[in-house]
């Protein structure tokens, strides 16, 4: 035999190899697919936990938190809000994403925590990318007010309930999946609605939207 000669892979070597390179990449899809699922949850998980919140403070102090006009009797150490003639009007005034510490809406967090109903800092600071507000699983902030004047979307547009929580820097690619799970479905209709966070200010991106932009950041609100 020539020992120049060299030996090629067989059929068998071959089908071995590819057998293993596709177990391989079934692995890594799937392990991406529970990491998708798991980040999912996680969002759904915070816009239900929010309302357990609210209606736990309502219960007990038959106040909203934020809104709450005896906020220092009921737990001592908190700061009131100081919203001229507002305050205990059954209203979250404020939007979600105030970056003002007197407003409510920043204040609600601070009221839910010292009560004992939710975690974080309790050192009232809305500035934009404070420790002190609830981030979602991909480090968007999360907000809570009163179905009144949200500017997220553009006027009739918004979901519908009292109050509205929501959810920003949420992927595109997550946004159907959140909207089924929780909702109809369909980012534009329902008590759910998404919108690209740069087109803020105007109607609910539709399916096609979604789905034309999964790499795109949105934010995410539900009524309550």
């Amino acid at each position: 035999m020539n020992a120049n000669e060299q030996k090629g892979f067989t059929l068998i070597e071959i089908a071995i190899v590819l057998v293993i390179i596709g177990l391989l990449l079934g692995g890594v899809i799937k392990g991406q697919e529970l990491i998708n699922n798991a980040k999912v949850k996680s969002y759904a998980t915070d816009f239900r936990n929010i309302p357990v919140q609210l209606y736990a403070y309502e219960d007990k102090f038959k106040s909203l938190p934020g809104d709450d006009a005896l906020v220092a009797t009921h737990v001592p150490g908190a700061t009131p809000a100081s919203t001229p003639g507002a305050v205990g009007n059954g209203v979250i005034d404020g939007a979600w994403n105030t970056t003002t510490n007197t407003d409510e809406s920043c204040l609600f967090w601070q009221h839910v925590r010292m009560a004992g109903l939710g975690n974080g800092s309790t050192v009232v600071d809305c500035s934009a990318g404070s420790d002190y507000w609830l981030k979602n699983a991909n480090g968007g902030q999360i907000g809570i007010q009163s179905n009144v004047a949200l500017t997220t979307f553009s006027a009739g547009n918004g979901p519908p309930g009292s109050y509205v929580i929501c959810s920003s820097n949420i992927l595109g690619q997550f946004v159907l999946q959140l909207d089924a799970l929780l909702d109809d479905g369909n980012p534009a209709t329902g008590s759910m609605r998404a919108i690209q966070t740069s087109a803020g200010g105007g109607a609910p991106a539709t399916i096609a939207t979604v789905q034309a932009n999964l790499a795109d950041s949105f934010i995410v609100c539900m009524g309550i």
